[in-house]
């Protein structure tokens, strides 16, 4: 067989690059497989071996307990490493409208992401599924509008001509879609840093807040038992609840202390109203004190300002900032404010009425004032909803290697993108096989990976045989085929391609959420024939997950993929695989699983016990004895006549999901019968209790 350097398209390989060409002889195949060494971080020690397969429909054998007969394993070996891709400090927005350092973020954290919604790309809120770091070269990209991101050369950018990585090349090796001077990227614009709220700043979001939607004020009691009596009265009344407790806050911190109280009640056609109050001289006379206008305001002082009086008077509807106030005093000082700061502003006087300040230039400048003054209300600062189609001046003036390595974070989210420094950010989401490669089933598989380069054509010929009775084929039930290398070589698409136009039965399983990369085909595929998918979840405890799969996307991101599957109309399934006895296989946590995968639609939540066939056993085992040596007697005696779990333990798993969704069909069973399996012998081992894994 000849190497794939010579006989595959070009275009194909237009994103991978060859450090040094090596050759390497392999079992069961006839020719040396040439062996690539990828630039980027995440494939650092790991070999490819690029193989022409002579086949690619592989035959189960009839003594697997599979429910299927035929698959297609386009990768021997599987690694899920992440890519690590933004400097500490860099800002993400989060879905109440502020920015967080990335290294600060926590999983679950809600985000803005975006999402494909006809013509126009939309911000959307998502969360953070998962987070890790790594060391990294840096690079700094500067943009014209003066915003500095810190990056790996692996990271990727929107720009208006698609994903972009930081760093590339044009020709040979290392050649990929990269970021040039003048690329215009996408986002929000206006990134800056949050004010800090200092005394200025205080004083001036009270100075804003009191005068803009306040009641100070002193009358004499007319009443007889207080006649001419001088009475003091503060007194501020919010629908919004956020800028209320911040003013109460700023306020006790200048050592004025107020009493919330109910002012209205809800109706049907209005929220309720709180309020805070003070009739204390002392308080009326700090309180006017620290509202007088300042000779010679600070920035930290206007930047409170505008935040307090756009809390008070400001609305931000159809996209647009506005601040109202009858009081033309008010108003002159919300112009000169603006303008301190560079802000575009046009001015709507109506003598008599409410004036009002209308802010142009779009998402970019309401970002620069939401963040550089941080109001306090939430839902005045909301961008979901908003298509991504703005003038900002994010174009790239200059990237620079900064010649030093640095701690680099990455998150996963629900949409597979967040919003960096104003920036649209990109996610970065079978042992014994390699024993007959020569190859170690430990270490070895996970970085030693075959690679089948002609699996699509391969996957072409085979199906259009005479001899092929076009039955169901099982994708990703050996290796998973959106391990992350598939990023690189794309061999799925092909292959999907090819069961489309032949209208061929198959299925997919795999642990990542990379497949929705090629849901269109999915999709098409499933208005023809028989299509389903199905994600592998084990657990979603956070500790067995990073100890048993520790390179593989987040359980909550394969969830995710999960519900955007099922609202794609394609049967989608969870297994629950692999189920080990006393680690993952409490009630409570196979409950909590079969309740989310079914809340995102899931068709059948299905537990697979675990099986150790061949060298994945002693593997198995040495992990066992470093983790959890309570436990080696009970799986000694639980796998001693074999690679299956007894047929009672089984079914004790089984039970457990049974429970949870009753009625639940495996996604693999559908459509396919399963041939009649010989019994497995007796085993009188008793589940034990289930214990903590760490």
């Amino acid at each position: 067989m000849s190497s794939a350097t010579h006989h595959q398209p070009a275009h194909r390989w237009s994103n991978l690059s060859l450090e040094a060409e090596e050759r390497a002889h392999l079992p069961g195949y006839r020719e040396e497989a040439v062996i690539r060494h990828f630039e980027a971080p995440e494939a650092l020690d790991t070999r490819f071996y690029e193989v022409r397969a002579k086949s690619i429909l592989n035959h189960v054998p009839k003594a697997s307990q599979m429910p299927f007969r035929w698959t297609i394993n386009p990768y021997r070996g599987c690694t899920h490493a992440c890519t690590y891709c933004l400097a500490g400090d860099t800002r993400v927005l989060c879905a109440d409208g502020r920015e967080r350092g990335i290294r600060d973020l926590e999983v679950g954290t809600r985000i803005i992401g975006t999402h494909r919604d006809g013509r126009y790309r939309r911000f959307v809120e998502t969360q953070v599924l998962d987070k890790w770091s790594s060391i990294k070269p840096a690079f700094l990209i500067e943009l014209d509008d003066g915003t500095e991101l810190i990056a790996s050369g692996d990271h990727r950018f929107l720009s208006r001509r698609g994903w972009k990585y930081v760093t590339g090349r044009d020709q040979g090796t290392w050649r990929r879609p990269h970021l040039t001077e003048g690329a215009h990227m996408l986002g929000t614009g206006g990134s800056v840093p949050a004010p800090a709220h200092d005394a200025d700043y205080r004083r001036g979001y009270l100075c804003g807040m009191v005068r803009g939607d306040g009641n100070l004020r002193f009358y004499t009691d007319g009443r007889l038992e207080r006649a001419g009596q001088t009475l003091y009265r503060f007194r501020l009344a919010l629908a919004d609840e956020e800028a209320l407790a911040r003013t109460k806050e700023f306020l006790a911190t200048e050592s004025v202390e107020t009493q919330g109280f109910a002012f209205a009640a809800g109706t049907a056609a209005r929220r309720p109203i709180a309020a805070i109050r003070s009739q204390r001289k002392s308080s009326f006379e700090r309180i006017n004190e620290l509202i007088t206008w300042p000779i010679s305001p600070s920035a930290s002082w206007t930047r409170g300002f505008l935040a307090g009086i756009f809390d008070a008077e400001g609305s931000c509807s159809d996209g647009v900032l506005r601040i109202s106030n009858t009081d033309d005093e008010i108003i002159d000082w919300v112009i000169r404010s603006f303008e301190r700061f560079r802000f575009d502003a046009c001015v709507e006087r109506r003598p008599g009425k409410a004036s009002t300040v209308r802010l142009k230039g779009g998402l970019p400048e309401r970002m620069r004032f939401m963040l550089g003054t941080d109001p306090a209300i939430t839902r005045k600062r909301q961008i979901a909803g908003f298509a991504v189609k703005n003038p900002a001046p994010l174009r790239v003036h200059r990237i620079r290697a900064l010649g030093m390595v640095e701690r680099m974070y990455d998150i996963t989210t629900g949409t597979g993108d967040f919003v960096a420094n104003g920036v649209i950010s990109h996610n970065c989401f079978a042992r014994p096989t390699h024993k007959y490669l020569d190859l170690d089933p430990g270490r070895d598989f996970e970085r030693e990976i075959v690679v089948k380069v002609n699996a699509p054509e391969l996957a072409r010929i085979e199906l259009a045989r005479r001899s092929w009775k076009g039955e169901h084929v099982a994708l990703g039930t050996n290796t998973d085929p959106y391990q992350w290398v598939e990023g690189r070589y794309k061999l799925m698409r092909g292959i999907w391609e090819a069961m489309r136009d032949f209208a061929n039965p198959c299925s997919i399983l795999t642990k990542s959420p990379l497949l929705l990369r090629d849901l269109d085909l999915m999709k098409e595929i499933n208005e023809r024939t028989d299509f389903s998918a199905a994600l592998s979840i084990p657990t979603l405890e956070e500790k067995a997950w990073r100890a048993t799969e520790p390179r593989t996307p987040n359980p909550r991101a394969r969830l995710e993929a999960v519900a955007e599957l099922s609202r794609a109309g394609i049967r989608t399934g969870v297994l629950i695989a692999p189920l080990m006895p006393g680690v993952n296989d409490s009630p409570d946590q196979v409950e909590e699983l079969v309740e989310l995968a079914l809340a995102a639609g899931a068709a059948s939540a299905t537990p697979i016990a675990l099986h150790l066939r061949g060298e994945v056993k002693p593997l198995f085992f040495d992990w066992l004895a470093e983790n959890r040596p309570d436990l080696v007697p009970r799986y000694r005696q639980l796998y001693r006549r074999g690679a299956y779990a007894p047929q009672e333990e089984r079914e004790r798993l089984s039970a457990l999901v049974k429970r949870s969704s009753p009625g639940s069909e495996s996604i693999f069973r559908r459509g396919m019968r399963r041939q009649e399996r010989a019994p497995e012998p007796e085993d009188v081992t008793a589940p034990c209790r289930q214990e903590s894994l760490f």
